[in-house]
């Protein structure tokens, strides 16, 4: 991870960001109320036509439901301009309450898209216990390939597009991972019904 603020590279229990000092205490005094937001998705721009939120939410439980260890949200907000976006998403991520607070550190497996269509921003921000396997580069490649729908204004058809490349981009990493261990990655087969 990254600090958002100045973008030094930062450990997974590192306290503060060694070059700016910034902590998520100093960016909630900065940022001010947290908007409400929940898990899922928050159209808080009300970017998405009627209906739409409903067919995203279809797609982050069929995505959660194939890695269910994953938990996926997805937000549209307009972020004040005075501070980085990055910083935002940083924020809305440890502290809106996306994750429970057992899963902490290499225990998070949280994902967050946010997008800013005023802005015409867009980030995406994963916990500590998915950074190994899903590199800055791979998700930077998936907000690429959404650009287009978002610039179009297109914002259902970016974000299941994105969710889509997700998918494969989860089921590579869980498939590298098993061969790394010399494990099989498909279903076993289901035992009879016998006792």
């Amino acid at each position: 991870m990254r600090c958002p603020y100045c973008r030094t590279r930062l450990e997974e229990m590192s306290p503060e960001c060694p070059s700016c000092r910034l902590t998520l205490d100093r960016a909630n005094a900065l940022l001010g109320p947290m908007p409400r937001i929940s898990t899922g998705i928050s159209d808080l721009a009300g970017a998405l036509p009627n209906g739409d939120a409903k067919k995203i939410a279809k797609a982050i439980s069929r995505l959660m439901w194939t890695f269910p260890q994953v938990s996926m949200n997805v937000l549209l907000h307009a972020f004040p301009a005075e501070h980085p976006f990055e910083l935002h998403v940083f924020w809305i991520f440890n502290s809106a309450g996306l994750s429970p607070d057992y899963q902490k550190a290499g225990e998070n497996r949280t994902i967050l898209l946010a997008l800013d269509p005023a802005q015409g921003k867009s980030a995406i921000m994963v916990g500590y216990g998915l950074e190994p396997y899903l590199g800055d580069e791979a998700l930077d490649h998936l907000l690429e390939l959404s650009e287009p729908a978002w610039k179009a204004g297109e914002w259902t058809r970016g974000i299941l597009d994105l969710l889509t490349g997700l998918d494969r981009l989860l089921e590579s990493a869980a498939l590298e991972v098993a061969n790394g261990f010399g494990l099989s990655a498909l279903a076993t087969p289901q035992r009879g019904t016998e006792f």
